[in-house]
């Protein structure tokens, strides 16, 4: 028999209208933000299949803009996404297309960050408020942020994956459920841990300064 959570069963703590084009849509943007490194000053976000069609009348535009600005999905401020983004001075562009797309509520999330770092979120929302990240950076991805999650970039070389994996056993962080994601053998790579407590940052600070094959360390 399958365990059901609260969350299944009276839905996600939103402002409406729907869960999946505003509550699911703020939460592709908020996990994004937090990619960012929470900051964020301008950003470009791309609408596709259904967000395109109508997400202009569920505000998914605001709900994405709400997250990138960091409010979570019940934020009460989530209306006026758009006036704070402007209030705020974050440039915020929003485009509706019709290219083809395999989820019909996907987005893609073009962050610029204070130092000139950009970032590229591409996520789906899968109803009910649940999310699914597909892509950071141009490397395929798969999360959805239901267990505090680290997102770890670094080169696909022997013992990286032993490195990390001990300093949080070190520091009692226990893993739930990891994977590693790769274009090729010794290239970039992505490490996606779900764990079953939050990480601190200085945990975070020891791996990327203690693993020389780790190049950023985003906890989402």
């Amino acid at each position: 028999m399958p365990e059901f959570g609260a969350f299944d069963i009276v839905g996600p703590r939103m402002i409406g209208p729907s869960s999946s084009h505003t509550a699911g849509a703020a939460r592709l943007g908020y996990i994004a933000w937090k990619i960012a490194d929470r900051d964020v000053v301008s950003a470009i976000l791309t609408l596709y299949g259904s967000f395109a069609q109508t997400g202009r009348g569920h505000g998914t535009d605001k709900a994405l803009t709400a997250g990138v600005l960091g409010m979570q999905p019940d934020d009460e401020n989530l209306v006026r996404a758009r006036q704070i983004a402007a209030r705020r001075g974050v440039a915020v562009e929003i485009f509706y297309s019709d290219e083809e797309v395999e989820h019909p509520n996907t987005a893609k999330l073009e962050l610029t960050s204070s130092n000139g770092a950009r970032t590229e979120v591409v996520g789906q929302s899968l109803g009910g408020g649940a999310i699914r990240i597909t892509r950071v950076n141009g490397f395929p991805v798969e999360f959805g942020g239901e267990y505090p999650t680290l997102l770890v970039q670094h080169k696909d070389v022997p013992g990286v994956i032993q490195e990390i994996t001990g300093i949080l056993a070190a520091n009692g962080i226990n893993v739930a459920f990891m994977q590693v994601f790769r274009r090729s053998r010794g290239e970039d790579s992505y490490m996606v841990i779900e764990t079953d407590q939050p990480v601190p940052r200085e945990v975070r600070d020891a791996i990327l300064q203690d693993c020389g094959n780790v190049t950023m360390v985003r906890a989402v």
